[in-house]
């Protein structure tokens, strides 16, 4: 009896560990900055404003994910440390690791790519070395997401995206490109404290932004 009662304290030790850890890694983690203009259904629409990205093609996200990991732990010419930001954004097929990545299906594999953190402006950002790797600077956009949680499986990004794209329908919003998935936890943060995202950029007129407490998304 000691020596199971032992065993259940230790068990519960490394439970209350792991849950720390993912409190504390999601807590620290800069998140890509962003404004929230109106919610709706389960979801919200969503302004980014510019953002510069370190991206890569390869056959698959794991190889894709460690081009990238070693450019942000200092394979550029500056031999710099770079800053990981959540979410990791994923375009396609889903990554069963979750680190601040952003990939999108292509012809010959998948892209993925980082964002990188605010300060790293166009012209701040280390260059990469590796010359499969480079840096993107993307305009401000409009997007709408729909939160989740648990594991991002194909499944239940599916179900997500579908729940988001018929929301959209309904209310006369035009998507542009395809939905890419969003994750904003490092891989041992357990799957109840794990955050997830679909997210769809739209086309939002700029009359229709709701800088005067408007709401993009009609009655």
């Amino acid at each position: 009896m000691r020596s199971i009662r032992r065993l259940l304290i230790g068990i519960a030790g490394l439970v209350a560990v792991w849950i720390g850890w993912g409190v504390y890694v999601s807590r620290t983690t800069e998140r890509v900055p962003s404004e929230t203009v109106d919610r709706f259904d389960g979801g919200e629409i969503r302004r980014y404003p510019q953002l510069v990205l370190v991206e890569t093609t390869a056959e698959n996200e794991r190889v894709a994910f460690r081009r990238l990991f070693r450019y942000i732990s200092g394979e550029n010419v500056r031999s710099e440390d770079v800053a990981m930001t959540t979410p990791v954004a994923t375009r396609g097929e889903s990554i069963s690791m979750t680190a601040p990545v952003r990939t999108e299906s292509a012809e010959n594999g998948v892209t993925m790519a980082f964002t990188l953190p605010a300060t790293d402006t166009p012209e701040r950002a280390p260059t990469p070395t590796d010359p499969a790797v480079h840096l993107v600077v993307e305009s401000p956009k409009t997007v709408a997401v729909r939160r989740f949680s648990w594991y991002a499986t194909s499944e239940r990004v599916d179900r997500q995206r579908k729940r988001l794209l018929e929301r959209l329908s309904e209310r006369g919003i035009e998507r542009r490109g395809q939905p890419v998935v969003l994750q904003y936890n490092d891989p041992w943060t357990p799957p109840f404290l794990r955050t997830n995202e679909v997210e769809v950029a739209i086309e939002v007129p700029e009359s229709q932004l709701p800088e005067d407490g408007r709401r993009i998304t009609p009655e």
